[in-house]
């Protein structure tokens, strides 16, 4: 496999095809935060969230076209806008969701399954209908294309490294608003004892309405990062679901460090793999070796240590 290259070329391959494992972990990282947030609280398998995330992507895309046809001269900013249109349209779809459905499957988790897959068979038949079967692509402005180039054989993609700090900016929001406001110390509280947090006075129902429409939200972020690196179309977010269930299953369910370190493995191991086998070959090895680990570790790579 590595007979055909010398050192110098396997060098560049491997921090090129690196650098595209870590756009790869961008996605599957603020995908998973959002389903980790969800399953760890609520035990809610939400297979519709993939749907949320090409919300998110159609939001992007139809905010470009708006500041490409009425705003030219405001084009170059429009992302920032976009992403935080993408947030609310995809949080406030799943605040609705969960006072509509998901709160009547609490403690079910194989009915949220089926709930959540007829739900995303039905988000991707309105998309069809209300934006076309056909995928679209986002028009990036100016400053975003191109690459910079770090040695004679090594070029970085410029939105690739856009998708990285921003992974970077809202893992980090995430981790203080769980770690150190209030809010995000109710939600521990719900995930570690339920009815003891409701004993003392915690709106349980309140905070799990807020925490579905949080992690739905930050999908719809991740679907404004996906456009950068691929096109929307109605059933593209079913290409994500299985491999950011497998993060957060790999990781440990409640973990924010367990979901970033198996984003990182699982996205750094596929894309390696995908340049030297074929990609089908790629995700069977990576899958095989999850799948090995969790037989020694199946709790994930950490856990929360909870008092029984």
């Amino acid at each position: 496999m590595f007979a055909d290259y010398s050192l110098a070329e396997l060098g560049s391959i491997f921090v090129m095809q690196g650098f595209s494992g870590l756009i790869l972990f961008s996605v599957y990282l603020l995908m998973a935060l959002g389903l980790a947030i969800i399953f760890g609280q609520m035990g809610v398998i939400n297979m519709a969230h993939g749907e949320f995330m090409i919300l998110g992507a159609y939001v992007t895309y139809f905010t470009s076209q708006f500041f490409l046809n009425y705003l030219p001269p405001l084009f170059p900013g429009y992302f920032f806008l976009a992403m935080i249109l993408a947030f609310i349209a995809s949080g406030v779809l799943g605040m609705f969701i969960e006072w509509v459905m998901i709160r009547h499957l609490y403690k079910r988790p194989l009915d949220t399954l089926l709930a959540t897959w007829g739900l995303s068979l039905i988000l991707q038949q309105l998309y069809r209908s209300f934006f076309g079967a056909r995928e679209v692509g986002v028009e990036l402005p100016e400053w975003m294309m191109g690459s910079v180039a770090i040695t004679d054989t090594i070029e970085v993609q410029i939105n690739g490294l856009f998708v990285i700090s921003l992974t970077l900016a809202i893992t980090v929001a995430v981790a203080l608003l769980m770690f150190k406001s209030r809010w995000g110390k109710q939600v521990r509280a719900v995930v570690q004892n339920r009815i003891m947090a409701g004993a003392v006075g915690i709106n349980t129902e309140k905070v799990d309405r807020y925490t579905f429409a949080l992690g739905c939200g930050i999908a719809g972020v991740a679907g404004s990062a996906f456009t950068m690196i691929g096109s929307t179309g109605p059933t593209a977010g079913q290409l994500y679901i299985v491999d950011t269930f497998l993060v957060v299953v790999f990781g440990g369910a409640a973990s924010l460090l367990g979901t970033i370190a198996s984003a990182f493995s699982i996205s750094q191991a596929q894309s390696t793999l995908e340049f030297f086998l074929s990609g089908s070959m790629a995700k069977v090895l990576t899958l095989l070796s999850v799948v090995g680990i969790l037989m020694l570790r199946p709790q994930g790579l950490f856990t929360l240590k909870v008092r029984r």
